[in-house]
Formats: structure tokens, sequence, C-alpha cells
């Protein structure tokens, strides 16, 4: 029995007992488009929140809403780590910045040109 048509059992499409059309493997995310649209940062709805579930306790403050690439999130956030003194990461298409600091971050998004609301209580 040939090799390229032997019975194949997967749980990916294709039928059993032929050949399957090679792939690359990676699936091709759409990009966002709403982050070409948006040419004013001032007409952003940036929110601050403050959040410690799941954190042991310890208390982070998430800004949401940035329509910011990779880059410019990753410069963005090191600006504020540097003037807060404190760290903080990238998840998503939010920034994660450790400590309770909303109302610095406010200050220093409007700075940034940003405007900015604080969310949550």
């Amino acid at each position: 029995m040939n090799d390229r048509y032997r019975p194949v059992y997967s749980t990916e499409e294709g039928q059993t007992g032929k050949p399957m059309e090679k792939s690359s493997g990676k699936k091709r995310r759409p990009e966002n488009k709403q982050a070409s649209i948006i040419k004013n940062p001032a007409k952003q709805g940036i929110r601050i929140r403050r959040e410690s579930k799941g954190r042991g306790g310890k208390s982070v403050c998430v800004i949401d809403g940035l329509h910011l690439n990779s880059v410019e999130l990753k410069t963005l956030l090191k600006k504020m780590k540097g003037s807060l003194g404190c760290g903080g990461a990238v998840k998503g298409d939010e920034l994660e910045i450790q400590g309770d600091h909303r109302e610095k971050l406010l200050l220093l998004l409007e700075k940034e040109g940003y405007k900015a609301k604080l969310a949550g209580g």
C-alpha cells in the first residue's frame, strides 16, 4: 500500500484515504481596521480601572480603549512605567500597570494628548 493514500484517522478536515492540501498552519486574523480609522487620540474611549481579582490581592491599573498598534502601546507603557517607577505589561490591547496609580495615570495620559476617564469606584 502506498503511504500517500493510506487511511488517515483525524479530527481535522479532509477525506480519509486521500492526501490533504498543505497549509502554512497559521491562521490569519483580520487586521484591526478601527486602529487606522481613529485619527484623533482625544476622541478615544479610554478607561482606567483598578483590578485585584485573580492577582493574590495585589492591585493593578488596567487601561483599555487605546486603539494603538503593539509598538505604540509598548512605547506608551515604557513612558508610564518610567515616570511612575513601577512594573507593567501589555496584555492584548490593554495596558496593565502594577499598583493603584489611577489619578497619576490620568494626568500622564492627558499630558500625552489622550482623553481618559476613571472607571469603577
